[in-house]
């Protein structure tokens, strides 16, 4: 079999990364870590078990979110459409330890000065290759746990965000060039948009007061139009009707989901303490919330009562709390499910939706409700200058204005990374790779063990 340059290259790439950071030289103590970094004194050992724990527990939602994505598709593409999900935690972890952590939490780059600076990214030499990155505490960041363990955490969701994406463009995709673009979408739109809305001079936050206590705006949002514009770019698949290949691979991602969802949601306290409880308890309200709404509102339309609407309800539930989760009480977590659900339900099944080829309702689900999570939290969200309805409707109107910048910013920077992707290494399989199905045509796999593998590739 002819070996196409593209994967020599690729090889090229990891081997030279690999051989770099066998020869990276350790950082010592300096004036740098003095200033920055706490001592082991002021570690929390229950916070750093909880951490952990935490890390454990987001890192488990992509293998969950490849179950649930590799269900609902057909059964020419179940293994490659899991594949994608799954490689994220090979490439991005990569990325996250060469620069991309830099970008997200490393020295501020931006304007202004003193108590008016806001940034944009970070120094991408700040922690490259992990560079300062140790067991002391950051003092700004994670002010009691070990800065790698925060690292580490954040690490998981940079992972499952453009995972989140492949749903929208299943079925059509080439590898090669979905491996490009996560790169490029993690580096260029993830890593600068977790800087300006977590790091502590993040213009989103600082400036906008945006309130995203673990990753609407971030994640969802950001995948959510990301997955819109990348529809749009690849086109209609051939044959755009499919009957999902395994509703229990749906019903376990899902549980896979929601356990992981606790980690991701709670995890986002930093500590073992009571924002972590609320958290905790708004994640699995607002997922019931939103679960019973959907199959029911699914009824009162003349649908059938299905185990993939259960499904789908839950994890739009989870994805409406996730910036709101420690700022608003339980009983108001059951209202944020409840809307959400029945506008992304509205949006799946609109006539507008269907113009689009977005194979598995991506921005239906994680957009509109990454959308739907971030105005309610500019309503409901409790503290000081929080909300519309704890500070008035000039925060609630910088948190629309964050709302649009966020949403062109994530639309049209990624619509621009996939048109150079494409340029790069077309996007779209052939017609024929397209009919055999990604499984074969892409990874000479099959689930049906009747379909033996094809001597060539049909990329």
């Amino acid at each position: 079999m002819k070996i196409e340059k593209r994967w020599i290259i690729s090889f090229i790439i990891i081997s030279i990364v690999c051989i770099i950071g066998a020869f990276w030289p350790t950082v010592t103590e300096n004036n740098y870590v003095l200033s920055t970094f706490g001592t082991t004194d002021h570690i929390v050992t229950a916070d750093v078990a909880w951490m952990l724990t935490s890390s454990c527990l987001v890192l488990i939602m992509t293998p969950g979110l490849s179950f649930f994505y590799g269900g609902m598709v057909g059964k020419k593409n179940v293994i490659s459409t899991m594949l994608q999900s799954f490689i994220c935690l090979g490439v991005v972890t990569l990325l996250w330890v060469v620069v991309a952590f830099s970008l997200a939490f490393g020295e501020p780059v931006g304007f202004g000065s003193g108590d008016h600076f806001y940034s944009f990214f970070g120094d991408p030499t700040t922690f490259a290759f992990m560079d300062y990155v140790g067991v002391l505490p950051h003092k700004q960041l994670a002010s009691t746990i070990p800065f790698m363990l925060f690292a580490l955490f954040q690490m998981k969701f940079a992972i499952i965000c453009p995972a989140i994406i492949t749903g929208s463009f299943a079925e059509r995709v080439r590898f090669i060039s979905y491996l490009i673009f996560i790169s490029l979408f993690t580096i260029f739109i993830y890593a600068p948009l977790c800087h300006a809305v977590w790091y502590p001079t993040g213009v989103l936050g600082s400036y906008f007061g945006v309130k995203d206590f673990a990753g609407g705006t971030v994640v969802h949002m950001s995948s959510g139009f990301a997955a819109l514009a990348g529809v749009i770019v690849l086109g209609k698949r051939k044959n755009s009707q499919h009957i999902p290949t395994n509703i229990p691979f749906v019903l376990l991602g899902t549980g896979m989901l929601w356990f992981g969802w606790f980690g991701f949601n709670a995890g986002s306290a930093l500590a073992a303490n009571g924002t972590a409880a609320m958290a905790f308890a708004t994640t699995t309200t607002s997922s019931a919330a939103a679960m019973l709404t959907w199959i029911f509102f699914d009824r009162v339309n003349g649908r059938k009562v299905s185990a993939l609407g259960a499904c789908i309800g839950a994890v739009v539930g989870l994805v409406a709390i996730t910036p709101a989760a420690g700022f608003v009480s339980v009983p108001e977590s059951m209202f944020f499910g409840f809307i959400t659900a029945l506008v992304s339900n509205t949006a799946v099944n609109c006539s507008f939706s269907k113009r689009f080829d977005d194979t598995l309702d991506v921005f239906a689900c994680h957009g509109v409700g990454g959308i739907m999570g971030m105005i309610l939290t500019a309503i409901f969200a409790h503290g000081e200058n929080a909300s519309l309805l704890h500070g008035g409707w000039s925060v609630f109107g910088h948190h629309m204005m964050a709302l649009i910048l966020v949403s062109i910013f994530t639309f049209f920077g990624a619509y621009f990374l996939f048109k150079v992707t494409n340029f790069i290494i077309p996007l779209r399989v052939s017609e024929e790779s397209e009919h055999i199905g990604l499984d074969l045509s892409q990874h000479d796999e099959t689930l049906d063990p009747k379909s033996g593998p094809i001597t060539e590739p049909h990329y």
